[in-house]
């Protein structure tokens, strides 16, 4: 097996041209511009569309286009920016497109600056756009995962043509790590049923949100809402560990996750029970593998870059089996072990460490 030292950025890059990213569209910002650098040199050596586009509104515009017409199409930006694309994704929703958007956080509200935060949580899972709508967000914890979860992302963009979002940031983003691209392990899937092809002799397609029967409107909505429900039935990934006897349940996601297994295993060599769990799919959320642990392990603590954010899903899922409290920084250095040690002494009280 053969590994490359590799930044997520340039990782997540890599694997959308190995998944076959015809069209690449974005406007640079920091920590993600060098998923844009990395492509402008490759894509158009394959003869594939690259666009440095004029703004964030356009690149999402020009992924919408380019989808419609069978592209596999992707965009990537952060916070700031990716709020000005909320609009062209509840539109890329309604209109039923295939694209990949890569959300690689930084700090907000508002500029913010570019440390690392998780900040982006509610905006990616929840969503900005108006109406009823979900899309699919992967959250990878290492570079490995941005390989492999950005060649899930174009999979499931195309199975259940809708956007979806991989949320990294600017730690993962910028950080190196080995790394093993592999062939592009999914299915293609078959769109010669709805892409616009200029009519080619037969009568002409439609794609648009547009639907002013409201009948058809509404069936609509509820074709779409029974595919979400499909993929919370069949796309759900997670990782877990030492779950079966913990006193105390460490939940995070992406970067974090990598914090609260070591913290896992620094507290079991003190005696102190800790399991981890780490949702990969934000949606569709992990609710019922979350709620049967949490039948057995009563204290839980969801480890977050941001003032609290995923917390409220955790809760919901846990739905008052245990008692869930919220360890926090909004940006900038992460959340180290021993602090999250403490916060798990606190919580079962135990004011010093154990000796094994």
């Amino acid at each position: 097996m053969t590994k490359t030292l590799i930044t997520g950025n340039k990782a997540i890059a890599q694997a959308a041209f190995d998944a076959g990213c015809d069209c690449y569209f974005s406007y640079p910002i920091t920590p993600q511009t060098a998923i844009g650098e990395y492509l402008s040199e490759i894509m158009p050596k394959a003869n594939r569309g690259y666009v440095c586009a004029e703004s964030e509104i356009a690149s999402i515009n020009m992924v919408i286009g380019a989808a419609a017409t069978g592209a596999k199409a992707m965009t990537s930006s952060s916070s700031c920016a990716i709020s000005l694309m909320q609009e062209g994704l509840s539109y890329a929703v309604g209109d039923e497109l295939p694209l990949v958007l890569i959300s690689v956080m930084r700090a907000g509200p508002g500029l913010g600056y570019i440390y690392p935060s998780q900040c982006d949580y509610n905006q990616a899972v929840t969503g900005g756009g108006n109406g009823d709508y979900q899309i699919p967000v992967l959250a990878p914890s290492t570079v490995q995962e941005c390989i492999d979860l950005t060649h899930r992302a174009f999979y499931l963009a195309q199975k259940y043509r809708n956007p979806v979002i991989v949320l990294s940031d600017g730690l993962l983003g910028q950080m190196m790590e080995p790394a093993e691209f592999v062939k592009y392990p999914y299915p293609e899937i078959d769109n010669s049923s709805w892409i616009l092809t200029g009519a080619k002799g037969r009568a002409p397609r439609k794609i648009r949100s547009l639907e002013v029967n409201e009948a058809k409107h509404n069936a609509n909505l509820e074709r779409m809402f029974n595919k979400y429900a499909e993929m919370e039935e069949n796309e759900i990934l997670y990782e877990e560990h030492n779950v079966e006897d913990a006193d105390v349940l460490l939940v995070a996601f992406g970067t974090m996750g990598r914090n609260i297994k070591a913290a896992m295993n620094e507290g079991r060599k003190q005696g102190l029970k800790i399991g981890t769990f780490r949702p990969v799919t934000l949606f569709p959320f992990p609710n019922k593998r979350l709620s049967k642990i949490a039948e057995k392990t009563k204290k839980i603590i969801v480890a977050e870059m941001n003032m609290g954010q995923m917390i409220k899903d955790v809760k919901i899922a846990v739905n008052g089996k245990a008692e869930v409290v919220h360890l926090g920084r909004p940006a900038g250095e992460w959340i180290d072990v021993d602090e999250t040690l403490d916060a798990v002494r606190k919580m079962i009280g135990v004011p010093h460490a154990t000796s094994i």
